[in-house]
């Protein structure tokens, strides 16, 4: 039997979340934007490595997000 491993997507610098892209629940493919960061006011969008179906999301708009911190989960 196959099993399916989970990816995070991390927060690759400290940042505010900007917009969250995705739900719960929603299909994305791989390089699709997740979630819209700001940081010394320019754009960084956080993008999927590959397709997957999110299963959490970690983050709220408004948040403040360090390096390494837990974005979104996929499976």
């Amino acid at each position: 039997m196959a099993r399916t491993t989970s990816l995070e997507i991390v927060s690759e610098l400290v940042a505010n979340v900007l917009t969250i892209e995705v739900a719960e629940g929603d299909r994305v493919e791989a390089g699709d934007t997740v979630v819209l960061l700001e940081s010394m006011k320019m754009e960084i969008p956080m993008l999927a490595e590959r397709a997957g179906t999110v299963t959490a999301i970690r983050v709220t708009v408004g948040d403040v997000v360090q390096d390494g911190d837990v974005l979104v989960v996929l499976d």
